[in-house]
């Protein structure tokens, strides 16, 4: 039966999801340098536009439709252009809230996953390679690791694993392909010989601010409805991303003896991505625990490992979301509890039951594996038929200029950082 109270609350979360992917736009513009905002913007925007018209011809089909073939891979195109999906009436994933409803909700995450991937890719990539490699992956990456986490039928829901609000389909996504693509395109000139300052602060921070509002929605929308899962989720959000923030907080005090406005900001937002998947099923204790410790584990691969191994993630896509989301997956075996959600079969670890911590380390397994086997394909195909990479002389120039024609600042006359 539907209720107009969880229509309206998730109406409501889904407009702020939404308005996370502008949000990531200021985000990532705030990091990179002066000559690439404009395209760094376009680069998450876009997708926007692009995601939308493909969710609605045949993504949400392959990923929430009938499941093909029963092997739990991808779904039928029996709800193409959104055939069958009522605005009145609930879904089969539904019962308070149309299916429609659930469609657009679940259409604003679509949207943001390759928005957070690009970040890997900015300040050397074509637009137009960009644009079509982004295509390719929600085909090939997205829509099948929807079916296989959330479908009906789906093989990864059938392990017993659990993803309450995205960490396989979303973060660990996102960040495992974001780091495969940047390998495979190669860095960006003068990377490990110069640093890359961020050109503006003040413009992350509001990124930043957006991103964690919308959090709220992410998560707690998750419930699909407004009542006490909800509130978990909620709840979790806040302790975790609070806890992840002083951690990292007191990293930097103890290694540098200052803390950053960019290093609060980003431990809030890894605290965000590490309880994603385990917001409706852990308790609130445990959300501490996670974001304190994520901090830590995101800490070292940004600082430590990118350096070590030399792969160009220039904004830290793979050391963000790509690792907080696994550590989030695991964390979720450990602390689970089936009182809080019954969708979770069993207890996590440290409640007393093991079957639940080795779903959730086959699920980021499959979700690691399958995103950079796929997204390899993708990029060396790409790179074979057609320029996927800017030209020395336009990634001097910027790409602002060079793939859009237009400038963020075009006062300024002085020279880019």
């Amino acid at each position: 039966m539907i209720n107009s109270g969880d229509v309206a609350f998730v109406i409501i979360s889904s407009m702020l999801v939404f308005f996370m992917t502008p949000g990531l736009g200021l985000f990532y513009a705030g990091m990179v340098r002066r000559k690439n905002v404009i395209n760094t913007l376009m680069s998450v925007v876009f997708c926007c536009g692009l995601a939308t018209v493909m969710w609605f011809a045949f993504g949400y089909s392959l990923s929430f439709g009938e499941d093909v073939g029963g092997l739990g891979i991808i779904g039928n195109l029996s709800n193409a252009f959104f055939n069958g999906v009522s605005a009145t009436d609930p879904g089969a994933y539904v019962t308070t809230i149309p299916g429609a409803l659930f469609a657009i909700f679940q259409l604003m995450f679509c949207i943001i996953t390759p928005a957070i991937l690009v970040g890997s890719l900015s300040g050397r990539m074509k637009f137009s390679a960009l644009f079509i490699f982004v295509a390719i992956w929600l085909l090939l990456v997205y829509y099948p690791l929807a079916h296989m986490v959330w479908g009906l039928g789906g093989f990864i829901a059938g392990l017993g694993a659990v993803d309450f609000a995205g960490g396989n389909v979303i973060h660990i996504s996102s960040g495992i392909s974001g780091l495969v693509a940047c390998i495979i395109l190669g860095s960006r000139k003068g990377f490990g010989i110069k640093d890359y300052h961020p050109h503006n602060i003040p413009m992350f921070f509001i990124g930043g601010a957006i991103l964690w509002v919308g959090w709220f929605a992410f998560n707690g929308g998750s419930a699909l409805g407004a009542n006490g899962l909800a509130v978990q989720a909620v709840g979790n959000t806040m302790i975790a991303s609070a806890a992840a923030m002083l951690s990292w907080m007191l990293i930097e005090t103890v290694l540098y003896k200052k803390v950053t406005v960019m290093g609060a900001m980003t431990g809030a937002i890894i605290g965000l991505v590490a309880i994603t998947p385990g917001s409706g099923y852990v308790p609130f204790g445990a959300a501490l625990v996670i974001g304190a410790l994520v901090s830590p584990i995101c800490f070292f691969f940004i600082t430590k490992v990118k350096q070590k191994f030399g792969y160009d993630d220039a904004l830290d896509a793979f050391g963000c979301h790509g690792i907080g989301g696994i550590w989030g997956g695991i964390a979720t075996g450990l602390f689970a509890q089936s009182s809080i959600n019954p969708v979770a079969q069993w207890n996590g670890l440290f409640f007393g039951d093991t079957k639940l911590f080795v779903a959730q380390i086959m699920a980021v397994c499959i979700s690691v594996i399958y995103s950079a086997v796929m997204t390899a394909i993708i990029m060396l195909v790409l790179k074979k038929v057609m320029t996927i990479r800017v030209s020395p002389e336009e990634e001097s120039l910027g790409l602002d200029i060079s793939e859009h024609s237009e400038s963020a600042y075009p006062a300024f006359s002085g020279i880019d950082q």
